[in-house]
């Protein structure tokens, strides 16, 4: 068994056995624990509640505190809370004063993504652990730099590529590495949602209780407008980086998951607003202005990734396969999806297909309770965690790396060892980017 596929089934066996143990305890509304870790939630939204709900769930974490720029949704997450716990957290609108009052000992950061680097790394400063949402940054230097800081700190970080530790794609990916696909030359990830024309929406005074300039943060100031917060924001590349940075970095990762190789050799893109149509971004209205639709090359030794998506058309083709990636192999043809779990079609057209169901959790069918119980263990063990963020550093890089191809219309010849474009200046400079003032890139 090779040093890679066995690094693999331990860590996958830890992340198990963690999540186990943590299902197995009672939750009980108010119960004491021999240790319950001080917790933060910085950045209360949609998808921040749902993993500080298994925070709580898991009987391991008091929750001292937390933090939004958004009043209205950080009440909201409070009343939320109380349903759950009786903790008192404290509310803070700015997440250094929460660090420099109550030194948590887990932070759950799950901001906008272009605040995910500099959130993070003065957590572990200040001695936290940190559960960090995915992609990690905005641009590549951030993630070395984020890198820099668990190290040098020695704080656990963890990254919510919770698809590491379901069930259905760690068994699917141990198929696929031992073998029972054939040898594997091109791997195609996807996701196809449907959609329209996009109309600009009008510029909006800010609301009461937003600190909109707090939450544009190191990004360009921008007009507040309701297309940006809450949850739009994804497709705005101020802040983040479109579908492919979104959804596709837990693609990326799998297939990151799936290879012994940790980088691609080349990446070219192409795509654009075809059925969306212009971007707008005026005194009146904006649009978002990622690409509704685009397909990324990456060139590996020894097989070539494509990613593609869309936002119009749906996707009726594909027996309902809308996301997720096609690994094609010799043997035949593997799916590792989503909610329906993975399949694989052999090569025989006479042999059966075999599949396995998805075991995920309400809500937003995800396995965010397996991921926290695994982070909670390495804390404890103080061994890395399965979505470490040096690994989840390689997942976003290849969605970055595609998205900066994409904008200087050209490939790349991506040194992985170095994390530099080979012979491009032009495209080094867009590793990383100015912050706005007073906010300073990390190093």
């Amino acid at each position: 068994m090779s040093a890679t596929r066995r690094e693999f089934l331990q860590s996958s066996l830890a992340a198990g056995a963690a999540a186990g143990a943590v299902l197995a305890a009672p939750a009980i509304r108010g119960q004491e624990k021999a240790k319950r870790y001080r917790t933060a939630l910085i950045g209360t939204g949609w998808w921040g509640m749902n993993i500080l709900g298994e925070a709580v769930a898991s009987n391991a974490c008091e929750v001292v505190a937390l933090c939004d720029v958004d009043e209205s949704q950080l009440k909201a997450a409070a009343e939320k809370l109380g349903a759950k716990t009786s903790d008192q957290p404290k509310h803070y609108g700015d997440f250094r004063e929460l660090l420099d009052k109550e030194k948590p000992e887990i932070c759950i950061v799950a901001t906008p993504d272009h605040w995910h680097p500099l959130v993070m790394i003065a957590a572990v400063k200040s001695g936290a652990n940190v559960y960090v949402e995915k992609p990690i940054g905005h641009t590549i230097r951030e993630g070395r730099a984020m890198i820099k800081a668990a190290r040098d700190t020695g704080k656990t970080v963890q990254v919510g590529t919770h698809r590491r530790v379901s069930p259905h794609n760690v068994s699917g990916i141990e198929f696929l590495k031992s073998g029972k696909a054939g040898k594997v030359g091109m791997v195609r990830a996807f996701v196809h949602y449907g959609g329209n024309r996009e109309q600009p929406r009008p510029n909006e005074e800010t609301p009461r209780g937003l600190n909109w300039d707090m939450w544009c943060g190191p990004g360009p100031l921008r007009p507040y407008n309701p297309a940006l917060h809450p949850k739009g924001f994804r497709q705005f590349l101020d802040y983040a980086n479109g579908t492919l940075g979104d959804w596709g970095i837990h693609w990326m990762d799998q297939i990151l998951m799936w290879t012994d190789e940790k980088f691609p050799k080349r990446i070219s893109s192409v795509g654009g607003r075809y059925i969306k149509g212009p971007a707008v971004n005026g005194p009146q209205g904006q649009t978002s202005d990622a690409p509704d639709c685009q397909v990324a090359q990456f060139e590996f030794e020894s097989f070539t990734a494509v990613w593609e998506h869309r936002q119009f058309a749906g996707n009726n083709a594909e027996k309902g396969e809308n996301v997720g990636c096609y690994f094609y192999g010799t043997n035949g043809t593997f799916h590792q999806g989503w909610k329906d779990g993975w399949k694989f079609y052999p090569a025989n057209a006479n042999a059966q297909v075999q599949q396995e169901k998805s075991q995920l959790h309400a809500p937003d069918d995800q396995n965010i309770k397996e991921l926290f119980a695994d982070f909670l263990d390495a804390i404890k063990t103080k061994r890395r965690p399965v979505s470490d963020i040096e690994v989840a550093h390689r997942s976003t890089n290849m969605s970055l790396l595609g998205m900066l191809s994409l904008k200087l219309g050209r490939s790349l010849q991506w040194d992985g060892n170095k994390e530099l474009v080979i012979g491009d200046d032009e495209a080094n400079k867009l590793l990383a980017r100015d912050y706005r003032k007073p906010w300073e890139y990390p190093t």
